[in-house]
C-alpha cells in the first residue's frame, strides 16, 4: 500500500495526470482498466489525477446507469475512488458518476474528488445537460438527469481547483463565477462531431480567458454501445498552450502545474482584475 504523498505549503510545481479511457458496458471491466491506468499515472510522479465523464458505464441501454446508481455517500463506485485516491496517495477528480436524486426518474452526473487520505472533498453535479441531434445521432441528458446549481471549487497545497463537466465547457459564466481558480478539471465524453470541430477551441479558451491551468480527460473511440467519443485527453496552460494530448484510445497523459509561470502571466497581463461587468 502506497502512502499518501505529503504536500508542501504552497507547491511551485505539481505532475498533473488525465485518464483517457473507452469504457465499456461492464462497470468491472472499465474499474478495473480505471485502476490500471490510475496506478500508471501515481507511478509517473502525478499528484492529482482525473478519470473521464462517465468512467464506470456507457450502455447501449439508457436504463442500465439507473441500476448502478448509487445513493450519495455509499457504493461500489464511491467506495473504489476513496480506497484509490488513498491507496496511491493522490487527489483523485473521479470523472463522472450516476448518484441518485430525489426523483426516481432522474439522476445527477456528478463528479466526486478525494484527497490523498481517501476523504471526499468535493462534490459537482453537471449544471449544463448536453442536447444534440444529427441524423440519427442524438443526445438528451434532461430526459435522465437532473441538472445540478452550484458551481464548486476545492483548495490544494498547490491551487483552487474548478469542477466542469463537459458540455459545461461551453458555457464560460460557469468558470467565471469560480472567481480565479488554478486550474480547471472538465472530465468529458465528447461527441466526434462537436469534439472534431470545438473540443481543443474551447479548452484553449477557458483557459486564457481564466489564466489558469485546464486540465480535460476523455472518453476516446468507439464503445459497445455504438458511441463514438473524440478523445483528445488535453492538458492546456494558461497561455493556451497544450502541453500534453492523447488523440485516440485508452492511457495517461502528464504534464506539469506550475505556480510560478502562472503567477508570471498574471502579473504581465492582469486581465482577470481589468474586470468590469
Amino acid at each position: 500500500m502506497l502512502h499518501p504523498r505529503s504536500f508542501s505549503h504552497q507547491q511551485a510545481e505539481v505532475m498533473l495526470a488525465a485518464v483517457q479511457m473507452t469504457s465499456s458496458e461492464d462497470w468491472a471491466h472499465n474499474r478495473d482498466t480505471a485502476a490500471r491506468l490510475l496506478a500508471e499515472a501515481a507511478g509517473s510522479g502525478a499528484e492529482l489525477v482525473a478519470l473521464p465523464e462517465f468512467f464506470p458505464l456507457l450502455h447501449r441501454d439508457e436504463q442500465a446507469k439507473f441500476a448502478l446508481a448509487e445513493q450519495d455517500g455509499q457504493g461500489p463506485m464511491q467506495d473504489f475512488l476513496a480506497e484509490q485516491a488513498q491507496r496511491l496517495g493522490i487527489w483523485l477528480v473521479g470523472g463522472s458518476v450516476p448518484l441518485k436524486s430525489p426523483f426516481p426518474d432522474r439522476l445527477t452526473n456528478t463528479c466526486l474528488v478525494y484527497g490523498p487520505d481517501g476523504g471526499r472533498v468535493a462534490r459537482y453535479d453537471k449544471i449544463h445537460l448536453f442536447g444534440f441531434q444529427r441524423g440519427e445521432e442524438r443526445y438528451n441528458e434532461a430526459s435522465s438527469f437532473v441538472p445540478g446549481d452550484q458551481p464548486v471549487t476545492f483548495d490544494t497545497p498547490f491551487g483552487r481547483v474548478g469542477l466542469g463537466i463537459c458540455y459545461d465547457l461551453r458555457f464560460p459564466e460557469l468558470f467565471r463565477q469560480l472567481d480565479s481558480v488554478d486550474l480547471l478539471v472538465l472530465p468529458s465524453a465528447f461527441t466526434v462531431p462537436t469534439g472534431r470541430a470545438h473540443w481543443e477551441l474551447l479548452l484553449r479558451a477557458r483557459a486564457v480567458e481564466n489564466l489558469c491551468y485546464l486540465l480535460a480527460p476523455a472518453q476516446a473511440g468507439e464503445h459497445a454501445s455504438g458511441r463514438r467519443t473524440w478523445g483528445h485527453s488535453m492538458l492546456v496552460d494558461p497561455w493556451g498552450e497544450v502541453l500534453a494530448c492523447l488523440p485516440e484510445g485508452e492511457g495517461v497523459i502528464t504534464g506539469m502545474f506550475s505556480s510560478q509561470r502562472l503567477a508570471e502571466l498574471r502579473q504581465q497581463l492582469p486581465a482577470l482584475e481589468h474586470r468590469r461587468l
